[in-house]
């Protein structure tokens, strides 16, 4: 088993969501998926610093983990440890048929960038839409870019949380990144699950984490106090 990081309501792995499910604890109960999966676009491949208008874009670096997607098998097996899925990016997989899709709107104005992202849902009611501004330097006040070239704003993910049902207690993500559905989860009450693979983005999540969890035990990872 892969020994996981516990911060306060948090378990974090720093390892691949295939090698965690393939040893996946029966204590574990999860109540809801919640992720981000790469869509295999290769936004992760130092794409952003080029991008149309946005000249200022931070460079992340170039990495492989957008280079192709999750395979589809693997996602559904993921998604399927909650009762209720909320996942980015579905409109890139062969997802069921949906009543009820998440639109964020970036209200990106005129970019090369997506106008909106869709998150499909298993939840039964109608589609929901969100008006967020996202686009390069221009954002919705207090909102920062952070730690992840695809990272979403933390009220975007507080959001699709509040679309679940109020009994919800314990959300997953397998593919975390720099965590903030962790870090909207802890906020909002619940207990969160956090599974990521780039020990970069995986310090930045416990970082994040320790931080909403109002963790004072100390650094992590070598970082200064």
């Amino acid at each position: 088993m892969i020994e996981p990081v516990t911060i306060g309501r948090a378990t974090l792995f720093n390892a691949d969501c295939a090698d965690v499910l393939a040893h996946w604890p029966e204590c574990f109960s999860v109540s809801a998926v919640v992720t981000d999966p790469p869509y295999g676009i290769k936004e992760s491949a130092g794409k952003a610093k080029t991008r149309g208008k946005l000249a200022k874009a931070k460079d992340y670096g170039n990495d492989d983990w957008d280079n192709q997607p999750i395979e589809a098998d693997l996602l559904q097996r993921l998604i399927g440890l909650g009762r209720w899925q909320i996942v980015f990016g579905g409109n890139y997989y062969p997802m069921p048929a949906a009543s009820c899709w998440l639109v964020w709107d970036k209200v990106n104005g005129d970019n090369d960038f997506a106008d909106c992202e869709l998150a499909w849902t298993n939840l039964p009611r109608a589609v929901r839409l969100k008006r967020y501004m996202w686009n390069g330097m221009l954002r919705e006040k207090g909102a920062q870019r952070g730690d992840h070239p695809t990272q979403k704003p933390l009220e975007v993910m507080k959001w699709c949380i509040e679309q679940l049902p109020d009994d919800v207690e314990t959300i997953l993500d397998p593919f975390a990144g720099s965590g903030t559905t962790g870090v909207a989860a802890i906020q909002m009450g619940k207990t969160f699950i956090g599974i990521e693979r780039e020990p970069k983005y995986f310090e930045a999540m416990c970082r994040r984490i320790r931080e909403a969890n109002g963790d004072d035990a100390g650094p992590l990872f070598g970082e200064a106090a």
